[in-house]
């Protein structure tokens, strides 16, 4: 049998550990975080309860291990955007972002769950939290200033303010989404306001349909 590499074993242990990640995600959204154990997790993502503790010593560090992934994506996502052609590139990044958020309902529900929780200084992952959105705080307010060099948004505009805003509609779209049973459209919502917030700042007033491509909405 052909010896398995360093990379190799790399690889599996990765792919491993996202299983895993994927496992318990959905069952502490469908099940709850204190209705499961570490046991039936790893029964039902085909492992040992040894071999689950081998990458997640206690179900604290799953679920934080969780919430990351989701903070590790946005980012992700957000540092794979186009280049800005009219000042609208923050408000489409967001945008995606929502749409990737509603792609993935189980993992939206646990982490409207969490966050709520985080509110609480006490809780286990309020510095997380807290630390995480600083970080896509950060990086928005950075997009926003790239704009306004590049002469498509006002200068006269507090977007440290606006980024906490952009993010406060996403996460409070997530709560009613969850709480309508999925039923609600928080994508075009979240869109709707989008525009509205960035027609409010470009240096011409005009509101773009943010899921029309760049290009096209400059002709």
């Amino acid at each position: 049998m052909p010896r398995q590499t360093k990379g190799g074993s790399y690889a599996v242990g990765r792919a491993r550990r996202e299983r895993i990640l994927d496992v318990a995600t959905r069952m502490f959204a469908t099940i709850g975080y204190s209705q499961v154990s570490l046991t039936e997790i790893a029964r039902e993502g085909g492992l040992t309860a040894p071999g689950l503790r081998h990458h997640f010593p206690t179900k604290q560090h799953l679920l934080m291990a969780i919430i990351e992934r989701r903070f590790d994506r946005t980012l992700d996502r957000a540092n794979l955007r186009p280049p800005d052609q009219d000042g609208t590139g923050p408000f489409r990044i967001m945008l995606t972002i929502t749409e990737m958020i509603a792609a993935d309902p189980d993992l939206t529900q646990l982490f409207v769950l969490v966050m709520a929780e985080s509110a609480d200084a006490r809780s286990q992952t309020h510095d997380l939290f807290v630390s995480r959105q600083e970080v896509i705080i950060a990086d928005l307010v950075a997009q926003f200033q790239e704009a306004v060099t590049a002469g498509h948004l006002r200068e006269d505009v507090d977007y440290r303010a606006l980024a906490r805003q952009c993010i406060a509609v996403t996460d409070g779209l997530q709560l009613q989404w969850i709480l309508s049973g999925r039923t609600l459209d928080f994508v075009s919502m979240n869109a709707r306001i989008l525009e509205l917030l960035a027609a409010d700042v470009r240096v011409d007033g005009r509101r773009i349909d943010l899921r029309t491509p760049a290009a096209a909405a400059a002709e």
